[in-house]
């Protein structure tokens, strides 16, 4: 077990139940479960990242649990994820890359019943209050489209300068009266559409 310190939880809970003027049945629920983690490394180089990538591991799961149960579905029925990272002044934006890529997807889908699909994430570098929008793509599927959409989401006091901000976030379905790219295309569809590409 790592021994960063996480200085707050947040939980953000979004639900859209309107649209253009019309009911979203079902609404849409978006969850961003976000931890404000102290950073180690903040102020100097350092080669060896391995300790934020470990709590990268913790963070997955213990922030996609705490997703899970506010969306309030089976972890079999999460439909989009994706993850973020914003580190604070003092930080390099390769300490968010440490915490959020080499091991945090393997814990993140285990929590949600699977995944076949590329979890999106964003990084950025920013002070308190520092807005970031998190993407999201159908956790099977990242080119059915319908789900390809994105939640923002701050912390009015992090990240300070020696500190990150991490976000894992799951939708409970796509895009509100999505009529974009509604049918889900099979790989040989999608290269055909595209010319062979």
């Amino acid at each position: 077990m790592s021994t960063i310190n996480v200085r707050k939880w947040v939980l953000i809970v979004e639900d859209t139940n309107r649209e253009a003027g019309r009911d979203v049945d079902p609404p849409l629920r978006k969850v961003a479960a976000i931890a404000v983690v102290e950073n180690p490394f903040a102020g100097r180089y350092v080669e060896d990242l391995s300790p934020l990538v470990d709590f990268g591991e913790v963070l997955g799961d213990k922030l996609t649990r705490r997703a899970v149960e506010a969306l309030q579905v089976a972890p079999g029925e999460v439909k989009g994820y994706g993850k973020a990272s914003i580190v604070g002044i003092a930080g390099e934006i390769e300490h968010c890359a440490a915490l959020i890529h080499p091991k945090m997807g393997k814990p993140l889908r285990a929590a949600v019943d699977g995944g076949t699909a590329i979890i999106p994430s964003t990084k950025k570098r920013g002070g308190p209050g520092t807005r970031i929008d998190v993407p999201f793509f159908f956790k099977d599927d990242e080119w059915w489209m319908p789900y390809l959409d994105a939640m923002e989401v701050s912390v009015p006091d992090a990240p300070g300068p020696d500190e990150v901000v991490v976000v894992v976030a799951l939708s409970s379905g796509g895009r509100p009266l999505a009529r974009v790219g509604g049918q889900r295309e099979t790989k040989e569809e999608r290269q055909r559409r595209a010319g062979g590409r």
